[in-house]
């Protein structure tokens, strides 16, 4: 039973969310061989200030101007 898991930012609507899964499963139908009903798919919704990428917090560099 293929588990796929996604996180991302808060902010996606239930309508985001209800497309991405529907998109993720047929992918994973048409490229694993697997049927639809045995794909799930766990959000998980992660505030920018708990991600961090090259060791700046997300929230930190939403925040920072532009650079120009």
């Amino acid at each position: 039973m293929p588990m796929i898991r996604v996180e991302m930012y808060k902010g996606r609507t239930p309508e985001q969310k209800r497309a991405l899964a529907k998109e993720l499963t047929e992918a994973f139908v048409r490229a694993g061989g697997s049927t639809p009903d045995s794909v799930q798919i766990v959000f998980t919704d992660v505030d920018q200030g708990d991600w961090a990428n090259g060791g700046v917090l997300a929230s930190d560099r939403a925040a920072a101007p532009a650079k120009a």
